[in-house]
């Protein structure tokens, strides 16, 4: 069962992510959950992606897609080098710059830890996002002294982001579960937006309802549910 309570004020959500098609394996179903609910969601992409086969104007134009399959209209990309990743000062800059224009109440990303029960989602951009994301949340955000030019060039006051959602978390640290059942179509639509990387593969979408089910019976689920897991902290 979930061992965390997440707040219940959240007006505003954003993610924090390396690659166009991460928050839509990771927690598209949870996203199309609180865009249902209510809450204003945007998506903040480190990279473009642009490592792989496709071209970087292609996994742009397909997490755009995606995104607004599960109510998602705010997309920014911040261009930092796919598969180069660091949790530099100029990227957790970045992610200060768009933590503050947005105001989010939560911000979702991925675990800076090695998930050692699953290594091959540990990939090192995912993780770099994560160290540059959590120090974006704190300190850096909500102190009036980081990153000094943007307030001083851009009119971007600090803001305190209040829960931190991660992904991929080690399993003995996942402490909440989101019950997707009802938004899983919506997730495996937005993944299929991603036509470069997932193209006609079906296989998927067994392979995935699978592994969700197994999820949502390790938080004592009723059978046939599906959820997705993250570690949820505290950062007011």
């Amino acid at each position: 069962m979930s061992t965390v309570t997440p707040r219940g004020d959240v007006r505003r959500a954003l993610v924090v992510c390396a690659h166009p098609d991460d928050v839509d394996f990771g927690a598209a179903g949870t996203v199309a959950s609180w865009t249902a609910a209510g809450i204003d969601v945007a998506y903040c992409v480190c990279t473009s992606g642009e490592a792989g086969d496709a071209a970087p104007e292609t996994r742009r134009a397909e997490q755009i897609a995606a995104a607004a399959v599960v109510g998602v209209h705010e997309v920014t990309f911040l261009d930092h080098p796919d598969g180069a990743l660091t949790a530099s000062l100029e990227l957790r800059r970045d992610i200060t710059r768009v933590i503050r224009r947005f105001r989010p109440d939560r911000v979702l990303t991925w675990t800076p830890e090695i998930n050692w029960d699953m290594v091959v989602t540990a990939h090192p951009d995912h993780r770099a996002t994560g160290a540059a994301a959590f120090a974006a949340v704190y300190p850096d955000s909500r102190n009036p002294h980081a990153h000094r030019e943007l307030l001083r060039d851009q009119g971007l006051p600090a803001w305190t982001v209040r829960e931190l959602w991660l992904v991929d978390a080690p399993g003995r640290l996942r402490n909440h579960a989101v019950d997707i059942t009802d938004t899983f179509d919506k997730k495996l639509a937005a993944l299929h937006a991603h036509q470069s990387q997932i193209d006609s593969d079906t296989s998927i979408d067994v392979r995935l309802r699978r592994h969700f089910g197994e999820v949502a019976a390790r938080y004592d689920l009723p059978e046939g549910r599906l959820a997705e897991d993250f570690q949820v902290v505290d950062t007011g």
